[in-house]
């Protein structure tokens, strides 16, 4: 069955009625317990079901101490055998009932919780993959992990444990009260003095839980997180000697993890002891007034037998308050924490109307574009800019002048904060994302590889692709040698995130997949910084072919990469300061003159040494 859609958990708690009782019951976070709830009747039938043995299993539990009851009077007063037989015969009948009941509410629970589960979870996985570079960016992956993880279990047991097991308990002290004061009201609200006790303790517990099961899923997603960072960057700990470090910082996280489970383990802790002594006291209150009742002969043995056993049902739901209250309290918190995420709005929208494009030409276009990452700080200062199809545009600028930024607003990784990027004359906010991105092949600096085959990592984009298209991307971008030497070949499995591959081998599987897309604009994110020259000249050879008819961006710090581009632009603190061909650049002896004389022509070997210019001879090479 397919998960249901974002817009489901999105509107769930929209009704009146539950923006009423959240009004008038904050405290409670009932908004949160509520879209929960609507979550388990989605699947109605089943959980009605599941219901209806509950009420069953109920009701047949509580003739049992009547049965009992009955049986003592029934040897007191006839001690026929043969009678007692049939009440002995009658509570295993029962107790059968009883048991088969049971099995079908804790299966059908267990299964409306593990449905409810794999929603939460497909829509979490959905909504993220639909959320933009700019909400990842402030988000950290261990804490996004704990709530795919830990928090939907959570809810998983709020749904079976608080919603089924809860109304099963609730019921079942509800029945019990009316059969203990319908017996003999004196008893019975002696018997039920203690609630008011354990319904105050409850409440109070529920506010401090809430606040240390918050507390401990968040530190239990920072601690995720330092794993995850250890994990990944386990050569760079090891390379700095930082392993004390790194397990110092885990230690003091997983203490505090430990710590706010403690603690709320303390109150939960203390809730059920308090419950069991208050329960205790009213059961030695019942045996000493219900045995002054039997002997003035008010009632008989048997029926204060009734009521003791009455009184040992009751213990159940007494005891599971505490459990309950933690139940809720931590469903309230980590249920909470899933909607920060489903109801998350993604600052690159699709619009409603948007257009599904085939093959675009690639006439790209920025309109005094304008880009900020936090309001404040601007990333790019309108920047016009327009590459024709064909064209390959060369971005160099210093660290941090909005190279990255720009290529990122092709494929709407963000949306400008300014100005329009259009592409063919369309604005890119017109375009569905899948279809703009299936225009848009991209090699990022930063390569990532899945734990796959190469073949399925050179056809993750087009799963589709035959092994002869594989071979054929794999040639131009000087992978294919490499590949068929290995023994297993294009079979050959590829380590998490890539790490049985040499940089330059990572980056050229990189070029090879995002070519198997055949996009008609191509993003060359410094794809080629960890190539040796001899690998990047073979590259650059082979892709001319594919690059004729293409819009490229190339952001490169080599001289060749510079001189074959057609247009070459200059950035620096997000302004577009110089642009042309090298050579109408050189002859500015501006921004781009210094970066050529302090980066690029050292790789230059026409260029003559001259003892004036920025370098000397011993500084070239020093920079190289």
């Amino acid at each position: 069955m397919a998960a249901p859609s974002l817009r489901y958990y999105t509107e769930v708690n929209t009704t009146p009625l539950l923006r009423g009782v959240t009004h008038w019951v904050p405290n409670l976070r009932m908004s949160v317990l509520a879209r929960l709830t609507r979550h388990a009747f989605r699947y109605r039938r089943r959980f009605l079901l599941a219901y209806a043995s509950t009420f069953g299993a109920t009701a047949v539990s509580l003739i049992i101490p009547r049965l009992l009851g009955d049986a003592i009077d029934t040897v007191i007063t006839s001690g026929v055998r043969i009678n007692l037989l049939w009440m002995a015969l009658a509570i295993v009948g029962v107790s059968i009932v009883r048991g088969f009941l049971t099995y079908g509410q804790g299966y059908l629970g267990e299964w409306v919780s593990q449905r409810v589960a794999y929603d939460l979870r497909n829509s979490f996985y959905e909504k993220l993959q639909r959320l933009s570079f700019a909400y990842h960016d402030q988000q950290q992956t261990g804490n996004l992990m704990s709530k795919a993880t830990s928090d939907i279990e959570g809810v998983r047991w709020f749904i079976y444990l608080g919603l089924l097991r809860g109304a099963y308990l609730g019921v079942l002290f509800i029945g019990v009260a009316v059969l203990l004061l319908t017996m003999h009201w004196q008893l019975g609200l002696l018997s039920l003095a203690f609630v008011p006790i354990a319904i105050w303790r409850a409440i109070m517990a529920s506010r401090k839980l809430r606040k240390l099961w918050t507390g401990v899923q968040t530190s239990l997603g920072e601690l995720i997180t330092l794993l995850q960072e250890n994990l990944t960057g386990a050569r760079l700990v090891r390379g700095f000697g930082a392993q004390d470090y790194e397990q110092e910082k885990f230690h003091g996280k997983a203490s505090e993890v430990s710590d706010l489970s403690y603690q709320a383990s303390r109150v939960d802790a203390s809730i059920t002891s308090l419950l069991n002594l208050v329960f205790t006291l009213a059961t030695l209150l019942i045996v000493w007034y219900g045995g002054r009742q039997v002997l003035q002969g008010d009632i008989t043995a048997g029926q204060l037998s009734q009521f003791i056993f009455y009184m040992g049902m009751l213990i159940l739901p007494v005891r599971s308050t505490g459990r309950l209250v933690n139940t809720f309290a931590r469903a309230a918190s980590a249920g909470q924490r899933i909607f920060d995420v489903l109801d998350a709005e993604s600052p690159v929208k699709e619009a409603p109307e948007a257009v599904t494009v085939d093959r675009l030409q690639g006439d790209v276009s920025f309109e005094d574009v304008s880009l900020s990452y936090n309001g404040r700080s601007p990333a790019l200062r309108g920047v016009t800019l327009e590459a024709k199809p064909g064209q390959v545009v060369a971005l160099l600028g210093p660290p941090g002048s909005g190279k990255s930024s720009l290529i990122h607003l092709v494929p709407r990784f963000y949306d400008t904060s300014g100005g329009s990027v259009t592409i063919d004359g369309l604005d890119i906010r017109d375009l569905t994302l899948e279809s703009l991105r299936r225009n848009v092949g991209i090699v990022l600096q930063d390569v990532f590889l899945f734990t796959a085959t190469i073949r399925d990592n050179i056809a993750y984009g087009a799963p589709e692709a035959t092994q002869e298209d594989v071979e054929r991307v794999a040639q131009i971008a000087q992978f294919h040698d490499f590949v068929v030497s290995l023994p297993e070949g294009y079979d050959t499995w590829v380590g998490e995130r890539g790490v049985t591959l040499s940089g330059g081998q990572r980056q050229r599987l990189a070029i090879a997949r995002t070519l198997l897309i055949n996009p008609p604009i191509l993003i060359l994110d410094d794809s080629t910084s960890s190539i040796d020259a001899q690998t990047e000249y073979q590259i650059q050879q082979a892709m001319e072919e594919v690059i004729r008819g293409r819009t490229t961006f190339v952001i490169a710090h080599r001289l060749s990469t510079v001189k074959a581009a057609d247009l070459v632009i200059v950035m620096e603190r997000g302004l577009v300061v110089e642009r042309g061909t090298h050579e109408e650049l050189l002859a500015l002896d501006g921004l781009y003159t210094r970066i050529y004389e302090l980066q690029l022509r050292p790789q230059d070997v026409d260029a003559p040494v001259s003892s004036e210019g920025p370098l000397s001879g011993a500084d070239q090479r020093g920079q190289r």
